[in-house]
Parts: C-alpha cells; structure tokens; sequence
C-alpha cells in the first residue's frame, strides 16, 4: 500500500539570523501537522548547539534514516536531517555566493560533515553557515562521507545568495559545480519561481525541481508555504532521496507551488522607490530606476527570460506535475483586510476551517465551496476556491517585497497595473483524475 507524504526539507532553527526564538523542533512538528506535513526537514543540522538538540529531541524511527519527537504523542509528523550552507568563492573574476541544501540519513553522518566543514568556517556563527570553499569542494567534502548524502542548490534564482542568481550566480549549473555535477541531482526552484518557468532551460531537464518553504518561522504561512508531494511504499530517507535521484514521477507526485509572483524577487524594482517592473519593462530602462537612477534588483522573471531557450509555454509532460496554492492565512486577511496574517481577526477564521477539514492542505486543495461555506463566511470560501481554481490576481513582489493578492471586488484593469492573473491548476497526471480526498 503506497503512502503520501508532505515534505518540506527546507527549514531553519531559531540558531539562524532572523528566525523565531521559538523555532524548537517541538513547535516546528505542532504546526506541520496543522499544516497538513508528514515530513520536515531539521535545518541547520550544522549548527552545534542545534544538533545537540536533535540528538536529546528526537529519535530515529528504526533504520529508515528518519526521525520523530521522543516521547510525544504527536508521531504523525516525521523529521530528516537537514541544513543550508552558503560557500564563498571567486570564478572568473567574480565573487561568488551560493546556497545549497544537504541531507544526511544519520546524526553520525551529520556529525562527520560538520568535521569537515568545520574546516573552512565557523559552525557556530550562524544556523547557516558561510564556508570559504567553493560548490565542487562542499560537494566533494559532503559525498567523501558517505554517498547517501545529498547536496542540490537552494532557491535557484533568488537574486542573491543563488545558482542563477543576477548578482553573484552562474548562468550553467556546470560552471558552479564542476566535475561534482554529476552528484547534484535536484535544484530547488524557490518562492519565486516554479516548474513552468524552469522548463523553460532544456539543460535542467535532467533535475528534479523541488519546492520547499525556507521557513524561518513555524507559522502556517511560512512553513509547507511550498512542498514536495510523495507517494512511496515506507517512508525513509533512501525512498526520498531515491526518488529525488531518478525523477521519478510515479513517486513524486507533485510540488506544492506558491504563485510565482507572490515571491520577493519575481519581478525587477526597486524598492526604496516603489519601483515594479516587467521583464521587458525593466530591459527598456536597461535595468535602471527611472526614480533614483541606480541598478534594480532583477528579479526571477528576467533572469530566466535571459537563459531560457524555450518559450514561455513550453510543457515537460515527462516530469512531477505541480499545483499552485497561497497560504491560507495569507488569503484570510486579504479578506478581511488585515494587514498581517497574524491578527486575531484572522485567526478566528483560520481555526475553525482547521478543526472542521483536519489541516490547511484539506482545505486549500480538497474542501468543496459548499463544504466551507458551511463552516465560514461565504465570501472566505469563494475567494479559496477561487485562488485554488486561478481566478484571483496577485500584484507581483520585487527587490524583497512580497505579492500581495488582488481580490476580485477590489481589482481595477490589469493593464498596466502591474497585476498578474494567477496561474494555479490542479495536479497533473493520475493525481489530478483521481483527486486529493485519500490524503486526509
């Protein structure tokens, strides 16, 4: 009998810069499971402090290379040992600055990475770690200790800190990682991004794109705010990462997408000057704020414009198909007008959907309109039925600005706005004809 598992392998511990001092791996479980996730990823395994508290909190489950919370009821929600790196180096003139996400079935394993690296930065400093090496080093170092682990590049197009970032990236995935290539199997696309635009490059057909949230907070609009959807025969760490290795879609099933635009960095702007633009908008001002005259933030849309040999319609039937989602919190105090998704107002609309659909993926995904009218205001069920069905619009985020959703009353015409439509479909392939209802 196969099992679905919701992951998000990418998180941080309260041990890395501006995250919650409350991100303890016991809340972090709380809310995955309201969230709707069987499997989180650790973070900042290579942090000292971090690791000892995984070593006294959790504890493996058998020899399948993942763990749960010792003692504790909650064991619906599973944890694999995860961290992201930052190596600094120059290539060809260029200081380079890159992200990447490593997972490792052991705390043995963890502990001899963290030997290693150790070598090249201070652990300690921060949940993540800067390492004066560069990609085919870390690589090599991680792999020399044991080939069950895994390396893959984080947010993949950020424009800072990324593989294919504008600022300090390459433009081939080769050129980063050298001869290591061959063990880098994975890139995640990031909020910013999503599978239709990465399909974009024929020369990442070979990787599995993965979404996960880099949560650096355990609040349901941050954490599984992008997800991995698995149906695999047990749940462990080789079923994963075997499933990662070979793309196979029979068992990734599908990634849980934000809307691109609802990302930081998905248009290019400036934002001390409130400056958006499109791709071919940001190319007629050749990149420079029309307010302020300094170099914008290019943001993911263009970059990809710029390496794509593909058009913008381009279809990978072959791969993990891909849903479009917003954090329900997100959509609630959109609705409501709340500033932050974080207000009690938006909370005594949150609650209740939870307790009566079992986690906030029933209820973006599978809960009918007249099932969540039945539980909340109308115009709440309308809107996440609409955002699930993509007939709601999204301002797009640019230089660290996050999207905002335009709801349908409040719209005005979308030309030149700087509005984009949603995007969002159902899952592709057998999923999407057999629907969603045996997840919950």
């Amino acid at each position: 009998m196969l099992i679905r598992v919701i992951a998000d392998l990418h998180l941080h511990s309260r041990f890395s810069r501006a995250t919650s001092e409350k991100m303890n791996l016991t809340e972090i479980a709380r809310f995955a499971k309201i969230k709707g996730l069987q499997l989180v990823g650790t973070g900042d395994f290579t942090h000292p402090q971090w690791l000892k508290e995984i070593r006294e909190t959790l504890v493996p489950e058998a020899d399948s290379g993942v763990f749960r919370l010792a003692n504790a009821e909650n064991t619906s929600v599973y944890f694999m040992l995860t961290t992201e790196v930052c190596t600094i180096f120059d290539y060809e003139n260029r200081n380079r600055k890159i992200h990447h996400v490593i997972l490792t079935p052991s705390i043995e394993a963890a502990e001899q990475i963290n030997e290693a690296l150790g070598r090249y930065g201070s652990l300690s400093a921060d949940g993540r770690p800067i390492l004066n090496m560069t990609a085919p080093q870390l690589v090599e170092e991680v792999m020399s200790v044991s080939d069950d682990n895994m390396v893959f590049p984080a947010h993949a197009w950020t424009p800072w800190f990324s593989l294919f970032g504008a600022f300090s990236g390459f433009d081939r995935i080769e050129d980063c990682y050298k001869d290591q290539t061959r063990h880098i199997h994975a890139l995640e696309t990031g909020l910013s991004s999503d599978p239709p635009m990465n399909w974009r490059l024929s020369s990442l057909d070979r990787f599995t794109l993965l979404s996960n949230s880099d949560s650096h907070s355990f609040w349901p609009w941050r954490i599984g705010r992008e997800a991995n959807v698995f149906e695999l025969q047990q749940v462990t760490y080789k079923e994963i990462t075997g499933t990662i290795k070979t793309k196979d879609a029979s068992r990734l099933k599908f990634t849980i997408e934000t809307e691109p635009a609802y990302g930081k960095y998905h248009w290019t702007g400036h934002r001390n000057c409130n400056v958006s633009l499109s791709p071919s908008e940001a190319q007629k001002h050749n990149n420079i704020c029309p307010v302020c005259g300094r170099k914008l933030t290019k943001g993911v849309d263009q970059r990809i414009e710029e390496l794509a040999d593909r058009p913008a319609d381009y279809k990978d039937d072959a791969s993990p198909g891909f849903v479009r989602l917003m954090p329900l919190s997100e959509i609630i105090a959109a609705v409501v007008g709340s500033a932050s998704p974080s207000t009690q107002a938006v909370w005594k609309i949150y609650n209740p959907l939870i307790k009566s659909f079992g986690d906030e993926y029933a209820v973006l995904i599978d809960a009918s309109r007249e099932a969540l009218a039945a539980v909340t205001e109308k115009r709440v069920a309308d809107i996440i039925v609409d955002v699930r069905e993509g007939k709601v619009a999204v301002t797009p985020g640019y230089d660290g600005v996050y999207g905002k959703l335009a709801l349908p009353e409040a719209e005005k015409p979308l030309e030149g706005q700087g509005v984009e439509k949603l995007r969002l479909k159902p899952p592709r392939g057998r999923v999407q004809q057999t629907g969603l209802s045996d997840f919950w």
